[in-house]
């Protein structure tokens, strides 16, 4: 016995704020592998664009992708520094510890980015773990 296919009503396309959601977390990947500056500046048109009164999907998914954005790229950017004040620029040991620093925080950063694109494109909300803040709907 095969399922009843979807019908239009329970596509989660069909969910109010699926497409705003979707670009969302689209662009933060964009930010985080393609153009990494291009894509926050987009995601962040979007958020202005949308940032009074979307729908709940969406308002989650823009949220997620805006917090994720700012912290992930002060963990980076204070991070990297760090490491490279307190062990200078000569010292090999600096370099091992900031490439794996900086790959550990970016593919973290990434797999959170995945997660919330595939539950936008299930049209569900996520929060990211450690980053993402909860909203109260």
């Amino acid at each position: 016995m095969t399922p009843d296919p979807i019908t239009p009503q329970e596509a989660p396309s069909a969910v109010p704020g699926f497409g705003i959601a979707v670009a969302a977390e689209a662009l933060y990947l964009v930010n985080l592998m393609l153009l990494p500056g291009v894509g926050f500046v987009a995601l962040l048109v979007l958020w202005w664009r949308h940032r009074n009164g979307p729908p709940p999907l969406a308002r989650n998914h823009l949220a997620q992708t805006m917090t994720g954005s700012l912290w992930g790229g002060a963990a980076l950017v204070t991070g990297i520094a760090s490491i490279l004040l307190m062990g200078g620029f000569e010292a090999p040991n600096t370099w091992v510890v900031l490439v794996l620093y900086f790959t550990t925080c970016h593919s973290t950063l990434i797999l959170f980015g995945a997660l919330g694109f595939a539950k936008a494109l299930s049209g569900k909300p996520y929060v990211y773990p450690l980053i993402g803040r909860r909203l109260d709907d």
